[in-house]
């Protein structure tokens, strides 16, 4: 078991990076919200946006510019799409174009049933993009990769993440079974629910391999995203995004691209993700993922 939570590996990452590497926070309402879920510190070096949700974003890029690298903590990804403009039009371009990189490590945070503009997982748009490294790190070491990697590199990152995880404390490791009959690929939130789905298939003799994605992009089709596949010959791509044009669509793609095998993608329904029966359009649970994998074996 491990130590300490997701929330507070970021706290003490932060803290870190504020007092020692001359970083800087900037968000709204982070004091006044319980610190994002008691994920950000009580220390110098954090700046509150106003509630406009257009400027805290080319703040951020120009802060990159001069060597901050500042931590910009977006409280509902919904409200990626107003801040989206300078990390897409900018940050994630000047690298390539001007030779200068913008390191804004984006803490964009995703939540389950809290209403149709609070509850968006939009991680794939800004996988549509160059330039951008897309992460959803889900456990405490995890998290810890993915600022490794952002402290060596310039480039903008998009970190998916989800109150769900806030108190996890354990790692997620792959899963490989001797003649296994589908091999599952879980993304952020429904990495939780993989494990009770493949429990519930396991009842009805069907053998699952697991693997765990925290990079989004770039994704690289390794032995280990490979091979287990092409063992099983059937792959499933779950996300709590949207599935149409989405990460798991994506990624499924890039899968049967390098297999030549079926790999089918899992994600929220082509509607508005709301917060009440029976309009609600939950990410992929353990129900769903069972039924589907059901039905595709089916055929």
């Amino acid at each position: 078991m491990g130590s300490k939570t997701v929330a507070e590996t970021i706290r003490e990452i932060t803290r870190s990076h504020l007092l020692e590497n001359n970083g800087l926070l900037l968000g709204q309402s982070i004091t006044a919200a319980g610190w994002v879920n008691n994920t950000v510190p009580d220390c110098p070096g954090i700046v509150e946006l106003p509630m406009s949700d257009v400027a805290g974003a080319g703040i951020a890029v120009g802060a990159s510019l001069v060597g901050r690298r500042p931590i910009f903590v977006v409280r509902f990804q919904d409200f990626l799409i107003l801040n989206g403009s300078p990390l897409i039009f900018y940050a994630a371009k000047t690298k390539e174009l001007h030779g200068k990189g913008a390191p804004i490590f984006v803490r964009a945070i995703g939540a389950e049933g809290i209403g149709p503009v609070h509850s968006g997982i939009l991680h794939s748009i800004f996988m549509h993009f160059p330039g951008f490294r897309v992460c959803s790190p889900m456990t405490p070491k995890e998290y810890e990769e993915v600022w490794k990697v952002f402290m060596e590199n310039d480039d903008p990152m998009i970190v998916s993440e989800h109150r769900i995880s806030f108190p996890n404390t354990e790692e997620m490791n792959d899963v490989f079974v001797d003649d296994a009959d589908i091999t599952l690929y879980a993304i952020s939130s429904t990495r939780f629910e993989v494990t009770r789905a493949t429990q519930m298939l396991k009842a009805d003799g069907i053998k699952c391999n697991i693997i765990h994605l925290l990079w989004l992009k770039p994704i690289v089709s390794t032995r280990r995203l490979i091979d287990p596949l092409n063992q099983s010959k059937l792959g499933l791509v779950i996300d709590s995004g949207y599935e149409i044009a989405g990460a798991s669509q994506s990624i499924a793609y890039a899968l049967n691209q390098a297999t030549g095998h079926s790999v089918k993608a899992l994600g929220l329904y082509d509607r508005t993700k709301c917060l009440c029966p029976p309009l609600q359009n939950a990410a992929p649970n353990a129900d769903r993922i069972y039924i589907t994998v059901k039905q595709m074996l089916q055929r």
